[in-house]
């Protein structure tokens, strides 16, 4: 850790002061390169917080607000005027340039210059000044430590199912990985009315969680055949909705096969760059099957969190069993833990 300093929010900026921070797949990925951002740099994009400070221009938040940050978007270009945030044609400098739009970061150490305003908020921090785009006030009677992995993670698996695939009451559902995404995906399969919500882990503790809130059915591939054990469940027919989470070329492909006529698989875990995967397109052809990728849920921030909070506050959206809190002295573990499967979303509280 190191003390650094922060400069005064601009006129579209918000000064929050951090409670909580979700440890999410994609900072281990930017910490490891496979996304390059500026470095050295403060990451951290599940924050939750208190407004301290707000700039001249911000009208949609005032001190004292309780806050839950979720990816910043530019709001101006063609895909945020058509309420498509999540595909923002200037995604990759919002959220992974490292800078404002001016060159400027909001940080600054003895040695000069930090990268700041990761996905708009650097929330590993007890203080940023977060884009306007990336804030979303929220219900204060719940607990922000609670609520803050809702910005990246149960959005984008909660999103890809209520928002992109929209599953029919009575369909069916597999979930491939049941880490927090696709955890979130589980339990939206049930808002949803799936009645057959099928969870596939390499981790026996996922799946017993997986089973509490909400699936039907789980497989762990390490013990049997995952294509043939959806048939033997689906009676043959295949799902109609797949969700992969974890970006692996193989598992997509069994994805793939396990789909029922003209079903749908949505792609939601980060691959590094270049990754390719190969689908059968003989016999599948007469399935009419359609393939996706989905960021962020294809969500409106500022719309779809209040919803969800809403959903966990009335029983719907039990997220909270997913999560096990750490200091901000311990990331370090809370990284390892997530990456070993252990726990399913650390959560760093200031």
């Amino acid at each position: 850790m190191q003390q650094l300093q922060l400069d005064d929010p601009r006129p579209d900026e918000v000064r929050v002061r951090m409670v909580a921070s979700g440890v999410c797949h994609t900072d281990a990925i930017v910490r490891d390169g496979i996304y390059p951002t500026p470095l050295p740099a403060v990451l951290g994009h599940e924050g939750a917080g208190i407004v301290e400070a707000v700039g001249s221009a911000i009208t949609t938040v005032e001190p004292g607000d309780h806050v839950v940050l979720s990816a910043a978007y530019c709001g101006h270009c063609r895909k945020c005027l058509s309420g498509l945030m999540a595909y923002c044609e200037h995604l990759m400098a919002e959220d992974f340039g490292g800078r404002r739009r001016d060159g400027t970061t909001s940080l600054t150490s003895d040695a000069g210059p930090v990268s700041s305003h990761f996905f708009g908020q650097s929330a590993f921090s007890s203080h940023a000044n977060v884009v306007e785009t990336s804030v979303i006030k929220v219900d204060p009677a719940a607990p922000l430590q609670t609520l803050a992995p809702l910005g990246c993670g149960l959005q984008t698996g909660a999103g890809t199912v209520l928002n992109e695939l929209r599953p029919e009451a009575g369909s069916s559902m597999v979930v491939f990985g049941v880490g927090a995404v696709g955890s979130a995906a589980i339990m939206a399969a049930g808002v949803a009315g799936c009645t057959t919500i099928i969870g596939v882990d390499l981790h026996d503790s996922r799946l017993a969680l997986a089973e509490e809130i909400g699936a039907t059915h789980t497989i762990n591939p390490a013990r049997s055949d995952t294509v043939a054990e959806i048939a033997k469940i689906t009676r043959g027919e295949g799902v109609h909705y797949a969700l992969d989470t974890t970006a692996v070329p193989g598992v997509l492909r069994q994805a793939a096969a396990a789909l029922a006529v003209r079903g749908t698989l949505a792609l939601v875990g980060a691959a590094k760059p270049g990754t390719e995967v190969a689908f059968e397109i003989g016999e599948s052809l007469v399935k009419g099957w359609t393939f996706k990728t989905v960021i962020q849920g294809s969500s409106v921030p500022q719309v779809f969190i209040p919803r969800l909070v809403e959903l966990w506050e009335q029983g719907r959206f039990p997220f909270d069993k997913l999560i096990k809190t750490y200091t901000l002295s311990d990331i370090n573990t809370a990284f390892a833990v997530s990456e070993s499967g252990e726990v399913i979303k650390p959560v760093i509280v200031f």
